[in-house]
């Protein structure tokens, strides 16, 4: 299916006061309650019929005890998504599971790093993985988007250890080519780095585009493949994920710092149980909300670009974020940088930007400078049609004010 006509996007249902990040979180990051926001990486559509059928069902069973992932139902759905989603078959013996992607990408780390290792990341990078380095005692080491010959210069120096590779790419929304990543794992071989290819985006790519998976990819080298059904599906407050780890003393160890380490031998249920429903029953709702997503970017190209030529912004390749260069307009403290948008330049402080949007249009969108790039801003798109307007209106107003 490639239509939303089936499924009800439209509707807006009112999540306040349900301790969400999104909505009831926004003065945490932005200091004032009551805006509209476009900020963290969840929808505001409710999660697939499918999905919540089975969820009622495995709650009126009633019994909630210790439960395994290492079972068929778990292991033949994931087999089942990536032979129908990317014509690709994965060894489930090779599937590790834990609470969620940042969780993993942690041990992963602790497992291949030492403190003052260097990490490589591309720029503009998602802002959890920054924290996870960093606050692990890596050094982060950033090289634009694309620039193959900056990305072999990090991974050849003799401390790099591990390259972070999001495929699709947060906060861009840049799909590899396969082509792309056959250079990248041969780079990181080559230099004896391991690759952690954190594939949460994944299944939202948008038509035209395709996701190769990194088991395709990794061959002999050192690699991990860490995602989630959670950010297609919404519904990461069940927590969980899973992932593939390619050297099976790597994963068996991976296991045990998850079992003994950290006490997590149970998984979630609930979380089991809505990954098991997605992948065997989800595909036209997730075709749906990509279909209504698509429109909703579509959108916002169509007024951004009609109240400002100069910028030309176009949709991105996967997902609902929808990640928007400034610069050209002169806005924000990145306006004279490079494609990274790391480095300064002129024009109008970001915070005066941000300052309109929070004060006199009362919505809340994330700065460029939370990735490293100023003079960018991500919207979430991921909502009904009638909050992308108020927004992207908003933004349009913003803009003109600062400039």
């Amino acid at each position: 299916m490639s239509t939303s006509a089936h499924y009800d996007f439209d509707t807006v249902i009112d999540r306040r006061g349900t301790w969400c990040v999104q909505w009831d979180g926004v003065a945490d990051r932005f200091g004032v309650d009551g805006l509209l926001p476009f900020t963290i990486s969840d929808m505001d559509f409710a999660t697939a019929p499918e999905v919540l059928t089975a969820l009622r069902a495995r709650l009126d069973h009633g019994v909630l005890g210790y439960t395994t992932w290492q079972q068929d139902d778990f292991r033949s759905a994931v087999a089942h998504w990536y032979a129908t989603r990317y014509s690709t078959e994965v060894d489930t013996g090779r599937l590790v599971y834990g609470p969620s992607v940042l969780s993993q990408l942690s041990q992963l780390l602790q497992m291949w790093t030492a403190e003052g290792d260097g990490v490589v990341v591309h720029t503009p990078t998602y802002d959890g993985f920054r924290k996870a380095v960093t606050g692990l005692g890596r050094e982060l080491r950033g090289v634009p988007l694309g620039d193959t010959e900056a990305l072999e210069r990090e991974l050849a120096r003799a401390d790099a250890k591990v390259f972070v590779l999001c495929s699709p790419h947060n906060p861009t929304g840049r799909v590899w080519t396969e082509d792309e990543l056959r250079e990248m794992g041969a780079l990181a071989r080559r230099h004896g780095v391991a690759v952690i290819s954190d594939e949460i985006h994944a299944d939202f790519v948008h038509d035209g585009y395709r996701h190769v998976p990194w088991t395709r990819i990794g061959g002999e080298g050192r690699w991990a493949v860490i995602t989630s059904g959670s950010k297609a599906f919404n519904f990461p407050a069940l927590t969980g994920s899973y992932g593939f780890i390619g050297d099976p003393a790597d994963r068996a160890e991976f296991l045990r710092r998850m079992e003994t380490a950290e006490g997590l031998a149970s998984p979630a249920v609930l979380s089991l149980t809505a990954h098991i429903a997605a992948y065997r029953e989800g595909a036209a709702w997730l075709d749906a909300a990509r279909s209504y997503v698509a429109g909703n970017l579509a959108l916002i190209a169509e007024r951004l670009n009609g109240a400002f030529p100069e910028l030309a912004w176009e949709p991105p390749q996967a997902g609902y974020l929808a990640w928007i260069d400034l610069r050209p307009l002169g806005v924000g403290v990145g306006a004279g940088a490079g494609a990274d948008g790391v480095a300064g330049g002129d024009g109008v402080d970001d915070e005066a930007l941000q300052r309109v949007l929070i004060e006199r249009e009362k919505v809340a969108i994330m700065p460029g400078a939370v990735y490293g790039a100023p003079g960018f801003l991500r919207l979430n798109a991921g909502c009904p049609r009638s909050k992308v307007v108020a927004g992207v209106e908003a933004l349009v107003r913003g803009v003109g004010a600062v400039r």
